[in-house]
């Protein structure tokens, strides 16, 4: 995980700068002289949490998604439908959505 770097001088915030004759991800302050490379290329990580209802709201647009791969090997168990949708859910399981009428 990315977390703010400071500056080992003036205690300042570094920020990433690149090093366009290397070729590396660097921590520049911009306050005095001081830079250090960087121990790892990740600068900022969002991570999303999604609340309850807006799973479900995701799973059911997922049957109408067009970019997503489907089958007709499979008939759903419930209603008898001959497609189904493939998707990597939330737990980074591969899942198989049935796609209703």
């Amino acid at each position: 995980m990315s977390t703010m770097k400071f500056c080992r001088e003036c205690n300042n915030i570094l920020y990433p700068r690149e090093d366009r004759d290397e070729k590396i991800l660097m921590y520049a302050c911009r306050n005095c002289d001081h830079q250090e490379a960087a121990d790892n290329n990740c600068v900022y990580r969002n991570e999303v949490h999604h609340s309850v209802s807006e799973r479900t709201q995701v799973l059911q647009d997922v049957a109408t998604d067009p970019t997503l791969p489907r089958t007709k090997a499979v008939t759903c168990t419930v209603c008898n439908h001959p497609e189904a949708v493939f998707f990597q859910g939330f737990l980074y399981e591969r899942l198989l959505w049935h796609i209703s009428n």
